[in-house]
């Protein structure tokens, strides 16, 4: 089943409500207008032609039967309705609707000789003047629709400039540019629902920002307070004679602090005041040498060479990093493809877990049962903070079995053509299957 969504700017949204509820005030006003105005003419005419028939009855009296006013005596085409007043001895008017045609105004009286006297006129004069009054109605309807119209886009164009502004400020926040506040970008002098919408998200925005510093401090403070300790184990298991339990010791010595050294880097990345070395280097030469360093067992791919400005040292660990990750928890061959500024790396293995290519990477997550155990998840957190740092943008997927040959994850980093400013201008995008 599609899901089909329409999409429309807040400005238009807001001209449309506007001119709608103007459309139909207007309408309902110029309905109400029109009628009243019918009536009143109407009524008006009514008493015009009473006055008349009482005028025509009085001369018809005085001059022995003469007519004036265009009136006359048992006219056939008298309505019913005025037949019957005039039988209950009752002078009265009536309205005939004609149709298409101006309707008649009629006026009877009964006479003492048992006839009636009558009169009418069509109320086409009033009906003119109607008609005009309908078209300035219109026309001020059009004008208020139009000027709705017009409020609408300047009011909502106002609102939507705002929230773009709170948008953009909102998603810098969430690049880690720690300086930038929304209120202070949305700016203006006008103070409303989306200002206190921006002061909730600065006030959000600084309270997570304290509570992930605080949370980086303490890590930090932990893994610098364990590498004396660590350093003085790692020294005093050289000193113990050879064999196996030695060997253990050394190999356990050796991981804690390889872990401790990793937990600093994540520190010091989740900081967002590392800051890249950038040279220009040939990327496929530098890769090729660098796995030949780390997995030589993996197989090198060249589509196309580039040129790119970027940090070697970062670049060496993100790809360490990805090569180990593949040799520990997929399964070979390891194939990297350099193509251009787009370094792939893939194995045949399981696959990424799908926490991972939901939330992306996280430190000491381990994805999978089947990769429980083994590793600590920093090394793809590492790679993706020291992307963050070089401006580049590195996904995770799986491979389609069908479509590329077999399963297996699939890591790709995207090197920016320029060089960053900050600690980079990319976020990491994951991927789904």
């Amino acid at each position: 089943m599609v899901n089909l969504t329409l999409r429309s700017g807040l400005r238009w949204k807001v001209s449309l409500a506007i001119a709608g509820v103007g459309a139909l005030i207007a309408v309902a006003l110029s309905l109400v207008v029109h009628n009243a105005a019918r009536a009143s003419m109407i009524n008006s005419s009514r008493d015009v032609m009473d006055q008349r028939i009482q005028l025509a009855e009085r001369y018809y009296r005085t001059s022995q039967g003469r007519m004036t006013l265009h009136a006359k005596v048992d006219d056939p085409a008298l309505p019913e309705q005025l037949k019957e007043a005039a039988a209950l001895g009752q002078r009265a008017t009536f309205v005939q609707d004609n149709g298409s045609s101006a309707p008649q105004v009629w006026a009877s009286v009964p006479l003492a000789n048992g006839k009636i006297l009558s009169m009418h006129q069509p109320f086409q004069d009033r009906l003119k003047i109607l008609d005009e009054m309908d078209r300035a109605l219109i026309i001020g309807s059009v004008s208020v629709v139009l000027g709705g119209c017009a409020l609408g886009i300047l009011i909502g164009g106002q609102l939507s400039r705002r929230l773009r502004k709170a948008s953009a400020a909102a998603r810098k926040l969430a690049d880690g540019d720690r300086d930038v506040r929304v209120r202070e970008a949305i700016g203006g002098r006008v103070r409303d629902e989306t200002d206190d919408l921006a002061r909730a998200v600065d006030g959000m925005a600084q309270a997570l920002q304290d509570r992930l510093e605080a949370e980086r401090r303490v890590t930090a403070d932990i893994a610098h307070e364990l590498r004396t300790p660590v350093t003085g184990l790692l020294t005093a298991a050289e000193l113990l004679p050879p064999g196996r339990p030695t060997e253990l010791v050394r190999d356990r010595a050796q991981a804690m602090r390889t872990l401790v050294e990793d937990v600093l880097e994540v520190a010091r990345l989740d900081g967002f005041a590392e800051r890249a070395e950038m040279q220009e280097i040939e990327l496929a030469e530098f890769v090729v040498r660098r796995v030949r360093s780390f997995s030589p067992d993996a197989r090198v791919d060249v589509v196309r060479h580039a040129y790119v400005n970027t940090d070697p040292r970062r670049l060496e660990r993100i790809l360490g990093n990805l090569l180990a990750n593949a040799a520990k928890h997929g399964r070979g061959p390891v194939e990297v493809t350099v193509e251009g500024r787009v370094l792939r790396v893939r194995d045949h293995g399981p696959g990424f877990p799908e926490d991972l290519l939901r939330e992306g990477p996280s430190r000491f997550r381990t994805g999978s049962e089947d990769r429980a155990g083994k590793g600590h998840g920093l090394g793809l957190t590492i790679a993706a903070g020291q992307a963050r740092v070089l401006g580049a943008r590195l996904t995770f997927r799986n491979a389609d079995p069908e479509a590329e040959g077999g399963g297996g994850a699939i890591a790709v980093l995207w090197l920016p053509e320029s060089s960053p400013t900050s600690t980079g201008s990319f976020p990491i995008i994951r991927v789904p299957d």
